[in-house]
């Protein structure tokens, strides 16, 4: 057993996160860690790098094993160039480069350094150090970065080139586990499978953090943390979806058996104390009061018992029988409420057209000859790599809608809209504007934006129905929010004033599953048209449409 997790506690800002959190990870095993937004996913990974020593239990791992992770932050690092960064964090580089450069002018005849020096060139050929630099590079290719900024400052990199650093890192430091926190995020599908084919080849064991299906195609096991606990599933994605079903309903029977007692023993606490009052014999007095006392001792302790979490995937709840389906229903865990724009006669006016369209900046075009047109009800995928020009072609469509312009210029070709035309958009970073701002004021000002009527009750109605608390997390500011927090507060910016048009940007990165799947359903329903950039396999082939090839 490579690492053994058994916290009994954790507690973050006043929320408990675990109660009685187990489970083990054994070398060499792939693990996918997925679970609701806010569930301690990404505080589980400090807990085991030790970066996090405030709970109760025990994590245990094997003497002498190696434990990688991503750094969240680069303070004292940004000076340094990118290569010097990664090697700096390569198990043992610094110690034996230290030894192979220095030692030779200063060693002599000491047969002792001699001997350090001589084990150190062993060790350094055998962890693959002198190829190094030729790896790095390759990675950066791979994960398409532009190889000169390796030998720039880390400090100049974008917040996704850093995400990307802390991969390539991770990758190549070879320990015994890695620790990997949405490593997909922002990938396109060539990098994408960069990824998962080092991780299905890995010797080290990993342990990643990703609600990307394609990833969790490929681990040996997965990790759900919900309700404070862990609970395993052996096998991918697909198998995972199986016994989940299975668990969820065998569950759903007992919750509702329970529910059922507490229904009866209120009625028995009620009949035996009225039967109690009625008596007047001292022992039928004495028989009914005990009786109200053990119903009532045992209402208490399944009244305090809490509600557990219920998911299931749509297709496997479709094929629940009647009377399950109707239990599920009832009891399913909360999940996010979108109301997108939906009818029952539906028109199919052209809303965009794009005619030989050719796009870039600085007198280089990104993309040539790009032609779509775009009908209410229809769907069209953006694909091609990072950097191909998509974004850029979403920016010009917004500017030919808004009437804003961009820094883009259009070559050749050209692109028409409808008049007046309702365009909601999904980015993947959240407007500089917004940021500082308290989560329930960056939506009044989204309201009042699209010229829709603000009042409390709206706010607290959408900060429910997007899982936000709407007491404690309206004065959050959005900078402060979590991923999967900033990608809901997206959602609601997004749908605001019934858009006739969706354009969304990987909107899969950072929702859970069951949000991921709300979002799905909800676009199935959507009866406007959606402009879509997505490397996610399962979203792409549940939306459909039309397929742009992009820069390519």
């Amino acid at each position: 057993m490579l690492l053994s997790i058994d916290v009994s506690e954790k507690s973050f800002g006043g929320k408990v996160l675990y109660t009685g959190l187990q489970f083990d990870v054994q070398a060499g095993e792939k693990v996918g860690l997925i679970g609701r937004n806010g569930t301690g996913k990404s505080t589980l990974l400090h807990l085991i790098t030790g970066d996090d020593k405030d709970y109760q239990g025990e994590i245990s791992i094997k003497r002498g094993s190696i434990v990688v992770s991503s750094r969240q932050e680069h303070h004292g690092h940004t000076d340094k160039t990118v290569l010097e960064y990664i090697q700096g964090d390569l198990p043992e580089f610094q110690k034996l480069h230290n030894i192979i450069t220095t030692y030779p002018e200063h060693m002599g005849d000491d047969h002792a350094k001699m001997q350090r020096y001589a084990d150190a060139l062993e060790r350094f050929a055998q962890l693959g150090y002198y190829q190094i630099e030729d790896e790095i590079e390759q990675a950066f290719g791979e994960y398409q970065l532009d190889k000169s900024k390796l030998y720039g400052l880390l400090g100049d990199l974008s917040g996704g080139q850093k995400r990307m650093v802390e991969l390539i890192k991770v990758q190549r430091a070879r320990g015994d586990i890695a620790l990997i926190d949405e490593p997909t995020n922002h990938m396109d599908y060539v990098a994408k499978q960069a990824f998962i084919k080092w991780m299905t080849a890995a010797q080290e064991a990993v342990m990643v953090i990703t609600h990307d299906r394609d990833v969790l195609g490929v681990v040996d096991k997965i990790v759900e943390i919900r309700d404070g606990r862990a609970f395993l599933f052996r096998g991918n994605y697909r198998q995972y979806l199986k016994t989940n079903t299975g668990q969820v309903t065998s569950q759903v029977n007992e919750y509702d058996l329970t529910q059922r007692r507490i229904a009866n023993l209120r009625n028995d606490v009620i009949r035996f104390r009225r039967m109690k009052e009625k008596s007047r014999d001292p022992g039928t007095i004495k028989r009914f009061k005990s009786q109200e006392e053990r119903a009532a001792a045992e209402l208490a302790k399944l009244s305090e018992l809490a509600k557990p979490s219920f998911w299931i995937d749509r297709e496997s709840a479709d094929e629940l029988n009647e009377k399950m389906t109707q239990s599920y229903a009832k009891y399913k865990s909360k999940n996010i409420s979108l109301n997108t724009r939906s009818k029952t006669t539906k028109t199919s006016h052209l809303l965009v057209q794009a005619t030989k369209l050719s796009v870039g900046y600085d007198e280089t075009a990104l993309f040539a000859d790009v032609t779509f047109a775009l009908h209410e009800g229809e769907r069209l995928r953006l694909h091609g790599r990072n950097g191909a020009g998509k974004t850029t072609l979403v920016q010009a469509i917004m500017s030919k809608v808004t009437g804003v312009p961009t820094n883009s210029t259009i070559y050749e070709g050209t692109i028409a809209v409808e008049k007046d035309l309702r365009l909601g958009l999904y980015e993947q970073e959240i407007h500089d504007k917004y940021l500082s701002m308290r989560l329930c004021d960056a939506i009044e000002q989204v309201l009042m934006e699209h010229d829709v009527p603000v009042s409390d009750q709206r706010v607290k109605q959408l900060l429910s129905d997007y899982l936000f608390n709407p007491v404690s997390d309206g004065d959050m500011p959005i900078e402060r929010l979590s991923g999967g927090q900033k990608a809901r507060f997206q959602l609601i910016r997004m749908l605001v004033g019934e858009p006739q048009i969706l354009i969304l940007d990987e909107p899969t990165n950072h929702l859970d599953l069951p949000s991921i799947e709300e979002l799905e359903n909800a676009l199935m329903d959507y009866h406007g048209a959606v402009i879509y950039i997505s490397h996610d396999s399962f979203f792409a082939e549940k939306l459909g449409g039309e397929t742009i090839a992009i820069g390519s």
